[in-house]
């Protein structure tokens, strides 16, 4: 015998486990939780910083060796006979994690799940016998509640909850095979202490009344329904729901339907073992699979339904019940717990005639675009496919489109995501549309000839060939025949409209949606004041998917909206326990993208895994670097038509992205070898990519290469990040290095220093080329953070680093800055001279934009030492060297030094219009820094000209928008920036001055371009 196969684990009730039959000891409170946190994570590695961080919530966590031991007394107890050094079998280490291989069939709650899910199966099968005995022996195996050690810790909730409501339906659904055996009498004693014990689940009710009037106890079952009416009422202010009230009607109306079931005319069918590995592990039956199998004469399971499914039956086809078996009473459906499994009943309903589109379970959120858009589609063509990832609403929104065209011939839906073969798609097609079963789609489309009438088939991705095929087959055979396909891949026929359903807008339709689910949920929720917006945002993070903020939303019973938003980082585990009445593949968030996964070809999984590291949006050239794959664009290609990577319209050259969930799924898919390998190959794709265009900032394409650098930063951070945990300090420098003029530019002031400072104590003794590119970062970005004296010292350390590694570039630049900033502190050194030194540097290496830049920070010097004229003439030199090299921003900085002087000699209309050349060159570029110490200087020449209350409005805004960007203007330009605050400050009363100050502190940055349009047009 295996290990595997000798060991078992318990759960419901205290954590246990058996070796061989005999118990074996766990340890200590944390170590059984150690055990319990890989337990939920059901085989999936859990990180060693995750398992610190949870089983010690709220105390001091251990040390790594701490942990360590802990898993190994785990081993040893549940591997007492594995030799010394043998790598173990159970408790494995991979990674930065561990993880517990264990069979589902060796731990009670799989076991108990999939006892469940059949005897869910055989009740909807019409055997009502077997699902009692099922579902009993499911409900003996719990011995306490779920987790009874942990049930109070943050971690083992979701489960816990989890296991607690299935637990709950599992005894429904016993009860009410117990009632549709005629057994009602034995019934009500239990289901008097169910409601007892869950007086707001409203389907104990609903059997309870049932039990009472088939047992002859009218008056009783009509007294329930009243208590049941004043809970609800008392409780939480609503009535009951559409099943409780329905049927109070019917037991007023002694309705015959009502009536126990006759005796069974047939001998009951068993069904046939499943796999003991998990509630999806038997795939149900449905559409042309149910009508074959009855056939037969077998004991069809019904196809698992999703959240807008029949009430009338649960399967695309409909399959008669032999008499004394169940059906589905449309008329008696729970409220918020799917729909009230009515035991058999005496008499069945005829097939409706005008269509079988399922009655919507709950209400249908925003989508009004959309919903007007498909409309116009189906108008104009007779094929319209739905296609996006999983979970973004296709067939919710094919339902709700096709219940707009009801007519007297449909519409009827198709499912089809639970066929395995193509040969049974043309049966369930006919069999839901009410046609005699047939497997030629020449007949099929022979019997549809003539009429005029939509079908919604629905889940055609992993049937795609076929499903093309027939579409085809009956669309040129049958003129009046509209198709309305949902699937993860366009079908790709002639006179096919596709359209991408997308995600719900995050802050309105999306949080919508989750106060709504939520308030389901946990029934008299409102949401505090300031839960919107962190709704909204928790929305976004999970790309406005219905489906994900769905199952997050059901999780405001256990958890607060801080820990759900906290949750999201691993939200696989998080967006579990979906509604019962979802497909399998719609149960949980995971199960939703392995769908879609499994379906790929392996290059296509390969690289859609790999394409996981990519934390933004990115281009045909990051796919291949990150892919390691010949002719990504095939693979690529497949990925785009699949609905898993999204091509963005109007990029050239063209880009992509990856919704958040799918990036997560596609991460935690890959081994740890090949994360790291991946991870390597993006750091490498980073650095070539910062480097490259680096070399390009300082000419013509400046601006187009900033806003390109904007697009990639999520990207620059992650290859920060992984350097940085890998060690690799050096490659850190070199990336900031790149960075710097992005940064400088763009405001990222705080976040360029942190990088750098982490990756100078990683890499004290770096390159000295490397270690100089990156100290000059760090002196332009302390110069901008107000810290001159920082920068100043990083500027000497750089001259000296970048003349060991021989880069006069560097050089140049960071002589120009010491002679600046070495003028400004008072330092004692040649400032003049130094500076004049940094021009000679840049002219030897023929850049024209180094020489522009060094010539415009040595006017700066020369102004700072008290000579104004000879600033002005170096200024005017700065000016020609820019405009020859394309070096704007060192053109503005020039004429930005010229507002300065004009403003020193009284002249605020010249400064005016100068500063009105130069913004208006800012809206170009994006820049951030320099347009904030522009503006600065503007206010001070609007006091010169009598227009003190504007100028306040803007200092108040340059203070705001300053503190965002981590720019203070008055504090990084010492020599005039105080004098330029000064001056507003004193030209108004101090409460006037603070009343215009407080307007312009909650203006954005597109308002005040606006106003200084207006007062720089003004004379």
């Amino acid at each position: 015998m295996g290990v595997a196969e000798d060991v078992r684990f318990g759960v419901l009730g205290t954590i246990r486990a058996e070796v061989g039959g005999r118990a074996a000891g766990l340890g200590g409170p944390r170590q059984r939780a150690v055990l319990a946190l890989l337990l939920i994570a059901r085989g999936r590695i859990v990180s060693a910083d995750r398992i610190m961080s949870e089983v010690w919530e709220g105390a001091r966590q251990p040390s790594p060796t701490t942990l360590h031991g802990y898993v190994a007394d785990l081993r040893r107890a549940l591997e007492p006979e594995r030799p010394p050094g043998a790598p173990p079998r159970l408790l494995v280490r991979e990674g930065p994690g561990y993880a517990l291989r264990v069979a589902p069939a060796a731990v009670d709650a799989e076991r108990f799940a999939d006892l469940a899910a059949r005897g869910r199966r055989a009740l909807e099968g019409g055997d009502p016998g077997q699902a009692a005995d099922l579902l009993g022996r499911a409900l003996a195996l719990w011995r306490g509640p779920a987790y009874a050690d942990f049930g109070g810790a943050a971690f083992a909730t979701p489960d816990v909850t989890r296991l607690e409501n299935l637990r709950a339906a599992v005894q429904e659904d016993r009860l009410a095979a117990i009632i549709a055996t005629g057994r009602h009498t034995d019934a009500v004693g239990e289901l008097e202490a169910l409601v007892a014990e869950r007086p707001l689940r409203e389907r104990g009710w609903e059997l309870l009344a049932l039990a009472l009037y088939r047992s002859g106890r009218q008056a009783d079952a009509l007294a329930a329904l009243r208590a049941v009416r004043r809970r609800l009422a008392d409780e939480l202010g609503i009535d009951p729901g559409r099943g409780l009230r329905d049927l109070e009607t019917a037991i007023l109306a002694q309705d015959p339907l009502l009536d126990p079931p006759p005796a069974p005319a047939r001998p009951p069918v068993r069904e046939p073992a499943a796999p003991a590995h998990g509630t999806d592990s038997a795939v149900p039956a449905s559409g042309g699979e149910a009508a074959l199998l009855a056939r037969e004469g077998a004991v069809v399971p019904a196809q698992e339904e999703r959240s807008a499914q029949p009430v009338r039956g649960h399967g695309a086809a409909v399959v008669s019940p032999r008499p004394g078996e169940g059906v589905r009473d449309p008329r008696f459906s729970g409220a918020g717990e799917g729909m009230l499994d009515v035991p058999p009943l005496h008499a069945t309903r005829p097939a409706q005639a005008t269509g079988n589109l399922p009655f919507a379970l709950s209400s249908f959120v925003g989508r009004a675009d959309e919903l007007a858009t498909v409309a116009a589609l189906l108008d104009a063509h007779r094929l319209v496919t739905f296609t996006g990832p999983g979970g973004v609403g296709k067939t919710r929104l094919a339902l709700e489109a096709a219940r707009a065209r009801t007519g007297a011939d449909g519409p009827w839906l198709v499912e089809i995501a639970g066929l395995h073969t193509a040969d049974l798609l043309v049966p369930t097609i006919a069999a839901a549309l009410g046609l005699p079963t047939t497997a030629s789609p020449d007949h099929l489309a022979g019997m549809l000839a003539g009429r005029d009438t939509l079908v919604v088939l629905d889940n055609c991705e992993h049937l795609l060939a076929p499903a093309a095929t027939l579409v085809h087959t009956l669309l040129t055979r049958c003129g009046g025949v509209r198709v309305l396909a949902t699937s993860r891949e366009s079908l790709g026929i002639s006179g096919e409209m596709v359209y991408e359903v997308p995600p719900l807008p995050a802050a309105t339709e999306g949080a919508e949606l989750f106060l709504r689910r939520a308030a389901a949920a946990l029934p008299g929720w409102t949401p505090e004041p300031g839960d919107r917006e962190l709704i909204a945002g928790l929305c976004a993070g999970l790309d406005g998917i219905p489906l994900a903020i769905e199952l997050a939303a059901a999780q405001c019973r256990t958890l607060s909206l801080n820990q759900i938003a906290d949750a999201l980082t691993d939200r696989f585990t998080l967006l579990v326990a979906g509604s019962a009445g979802r497909p399998g593949r719609h149960r949980t968030l995971l199960d939703t993208v392995a769908w879609s996964d499994q379906l790929l070809q392996p290059a296509e999984r390969r690289l859609f895994h790999r394409l996981g590291v990519l934390e933004g949006g990115f281009d045909l050239e990051a796919a291949a670097a990150v892919g390691d794959v010949d002719g990504v664009l095939v693979p690529l290609s497949a990925l785009v038509r699949k609905s898993l990577v999204t091509a963005e319209p109007g990029t050239a050259p063209r880009r992509y992205r990856m919704l958040e969930t799918l990036r997560h799924y596609a991460r935690a898919e890959l081994s740890p070898q090949d994360l790291a390998a991946a991870r390597e190959r993006h750091r490498a794709w980073v650095l070539a990519r910062a480097e490259s265009t680096e070399r390009h900032l300082r000419g013509p394409q400046g601006a187009a290469l900033l806003d390109g650098l904007t697009r990639d930063q999520a990207d620059f951070r992650a290859a920060f990040a992984s350097a940085l945990a890998t060690g690799d300090g050096e490659y850190a420098l070199r990336l900031g290095g790149a960075l710097f003029w992005f940064w400088f530019r763009t405001g990222y002031v705080a976040e360029g220093l942190t990088w750098l400072s982490q990756a100078f104590a990683l890499a004290p003794h770096a390159a000295a080329g490397v270690r100089a590119r990156a100290r000059f970062a760090v002196c332009g970005l302390c110069y901008l953070a107000g810290r001159p004296q920082e920068a100043y010292e990083a500027a000497r350390t750089a001259v000296q680093e970048a003349r060991e590694a021989g880069d006069p570039v560097t050089e140049a630049s960071a002589t120009a800055y010491f002679a600046y900033l070495g003028a400004l502190a008072g330092a004692g050194i040649d400032a003049r001279s130094t500076a004049g030194a940094a021009v000679g540097l840049a002219r030897r290496s023929a850049l024209d934009w180094l020489e522009a830049e060094t010539l415009m920070v040595q006017g700066m010097a020369l102004r700072a030492l008290g000579d104004p004229a000879a600033a002005a003439a170096v200024f005017q030199e700065a000016v020609a060297a820019a405009r020859a090299s394309g070096h704007d921003w060192a053109a503005d900085g020039a004429a930005w030094c010229e507002m300065k002087t004009a403003c020193d000699r009284g002249d605020g209309a010249r400064a005016l219009a100068v500063a009105a050349d130069v913004l208006a060159a800012m809206d170009r570029y994006g820049d951030i820094s320099f347009w904030l110490v522009t503006v600065h200087s503007t206010a001070r020449a609007l006091v010169l000209t009598g227009r003190a209350a504007q100028a306040a409005v803007l200092m108040g805004a340059v203070q705001a928008i300053g503190a965002r960007a981590g720019v203070s203007p008055e504090l990084m330009d010492p020599l005039d920036g105080p004098r330029e605050a000064a001056a507003v400050r004193e030209a108004l009363p101090p409460q006037e001055y603070e009343r215009h100050a407080a307007q312009g502190r909650a203006m954005t940055r597109q308002e005040v371009g606006t106003l200084l349009a207006a007062l720089l047009a003004t004379p």
